[in-house]
């Protein structure tokens, strides 16, 4: 959207109260979402009834019709499938050439992420239809970007001075299945041909599509990082199958044993879904029992959202929300004392961090090692203060809560 509307002689503005046009980008995975996203725009609109204030993205997506006859009082709705459209709703008078005038994908002129990051989005869409899940209904079915593409991007992040690029798609390991087969370990490949220094982290591998072949390129080539985000949802056979996984809690497992047997620097990540429709005490019992066994060095977890056209929302048996809070909260309490001895064992260890900001005021950076990927993890510490997005070499000397402190190391 940036770069459509710079392209048009836009500029972005770095505070609302300066900008002539407002644009809200929403989510409409799950209530808590989709409220947050209303609340936000309207009190934009509220606070600035004088600017122009547009709602993108997901929820308008899903909802764009019902929205614009609930709230006449904004000014554009654009969902998620043309994002260059943007300019239409933006500027007073239209182009009849205007949709021609702009290809799917523009380069991005300007990148939201901390200095020496940047996302990297190789499929849109899902195949895997859990029964809880609205994205089919959001994005669509799974449609995987060419591996050429891909790697034209990545040249041209590469010459940006971009360390760090994070792999992303509602499931990698989905990645090539609409064109026949899975393709995430031949773009690996592809990548690992690529000249420089940076690094590869990959999110978001739905366990039951995991293309082990990944492993053999990620051993070869250490600029592929060990960080596996793999969420797992559930440790209950029964709940798994309701969800429309297939994986069992054992092959789970065994899962997690490779990966750890093949990349002994492996961090794993995951997510747990508390409270879904037929979620018995023994059942969570099992998942508690699952989460002790996987001992994952992160975890997230969530309440169950009933969400309209979807198959679970009609499923009966549902669990209250006390309930789900209640189990929610344990499993977070049993994931504390895991996540700590991940992150204690750590102490001693030399650590390269890619630095994402300067403490003001104080001789101190702050950024991320391989084993954080960013907003859901915790941070180094470096007690020195270095640019955004320079790699340090660093030697942890303490963990305080879920970060950790490092000190530069002279080389």
């Amino acid at each position: 959207m940036i770069a459509a509307l710079r392209r048009e002689g836009w500029s972005l503005s770095e505070s609302p109260e300066a900008a002539e046009v407002l644009i809200v980008n929403t989510c409409g995975f799950i209530s808590p979402a989709k409220k947050e996203s209303i609340e936000t725009t309207l009190e934009l609109k509220a606070r600035f009834p004088g600017k122009k204030v547009i709602m993108v993205g997901c929820l308008t997506e899903r909802y764009g019709r019902e929205l614009a006859n609930q709230l006449p009082e904004l000014d554009g709705f654009l969902g998620n499938k043309d994002p260059a459209a943007i300019v239409d709703l933006v500027e007073t008078r239209r182009r009849s050439d205007r949709r021609d005038a702009y290809p799917r994908r523009l380069e991005r002129t300007r990148l939201l992420s901390f200095p020496g990051t940047a996302f990297v989005k190789i499929a849109e869409g899902c195949a895997n239809r859990c029964t809880y899940c609205a994205i089919p209904l959001i994005r669509g079915d799974l449609v995987s970007r060419p591996i050429e593409s891909i790697l034209e991007e990545i040249r041209g992040l590469l010459r940006r001075n971009v360390r760090e690029l994070i792999f992303i798609a509602q499931d990698l390991g989905s990645f090539g299945l609409d064109r026949g087969g899975p393709q995430l370990p031949q773009l690996l490949q592809e990548v690992a041909s690529l000249a420089g220094q940076f690094w590869v982290r990959l999110l978001y591998i739905h366990p039951d599509r995991f293309p082990r072949a990944i492993l053999d390129v990620m051993s070869a080539d250490r600029r592929f990082l060990p960080y596996f985000d793999l969420p797992f949802q559930h440790g209950s056979p029964q709940i798994l199958r309701a969800m429309g996984r297939r994986g069992e809690p054992e092959a789970n497992l065994a899962l997690l044993r490779e990966i750890r047997s093949r990349l002994p620097q492996a961090v794993i990540r995951s997510t747990f879904l508390l409270g879904f429709p037929g979620e018995s005490e023994a059942d969570f019992r099992l998942l508690l029992d699952f989460q002790r066994a996987a001992r994952f060095d992160w975890l997230g977890a969530f309440t169950y959202s009933r969400e309209e056209g979807t198959p679970a929302y009609s499923m009966k048996d549902r669990v209250t929300k006390a309930v789900a809070e209640s189990r929610l909260h344990e499993v977070e309490r049993c994931q504390t004392p895991i996540t700590k001895a991940s992150l204690d064992a750590r102490v001693g260890q030399t650590l390269d961090v890619l630095v994402e900001e300067r403490v003001a005021g104080e001789d101190m950076s702050i950024g991320r090692a391989y084993l954080h990927a960013p907003d859901v993890d915790g941070l180094v510490v470096v007690r020195k203060s270095f640019l955004p997005g320079q790699w340090v070499r660093t030697r942890v000397i303490r963990r305080n809560g879920v970060d950790l402190e490092a000190e530069p190391v002279d080389e």
